[in-house]
């Protein structure tokens, strides 16, 4: 009786006011207060959440190369990316070395702790159901 009043788990996910968590990841500013005071101006990163493909492949990696691969893959600004990084710091072959130029380990790691926040992890995002 009471299952006929309540909408299935299926009607549920057919809902089309359901977004589609692929094309509609989450983002965030979060200002790196060390660089704001070097820069004298805000540094405000803009993080994304990863999607589940980039969250496995960060997974494969060497563990010591996960937090530092999440703020490649996550940030939407700055660009690790861009030449011009790779040209502005000595010795840097990969944006993966810019990141570890310019941040220091404790920012790289509240960065990924954001980035994971972001994707779902750390929150609880499941509450069990027990019986009545």
């Amino acid at each position: 009786m009471e299952n006929e009043k309540n909408a299935s788990v299926l009607d549920l996910l057919l809902r089309t006011d359901l977004p589609d968590v692929r094309k509609a990841l989450p983002e965030k500013r979060m200002e790196v207060k060390r660089l704001s005071e070097l820069a004298g101006e805000p540094v405000i990163f803009t993080l994304r959440a990863l999607s589940y493909k980039e969250i496995r492949d960060i997974q494969d990696k060497r563990r010591e190369d996960q937090a530092v691969s999440a703020v490649l893959y996550a940030c939407k600004d700055p660009d690790w990316r861009d030449q011009r990084l790779l040209s502005a710091v000595s010795g840097a072959v990969t944006p993966l070395d810019v990141i570890q130029a310019r941040l220091s380990p404790g920012e790289i790691d509240e960065l990924y702790v954001e980035i994971q926040k972001l994707s779902g992890y750390i929150n609880r995002t499941l509450r069990e159901v027990k019986n009545a």
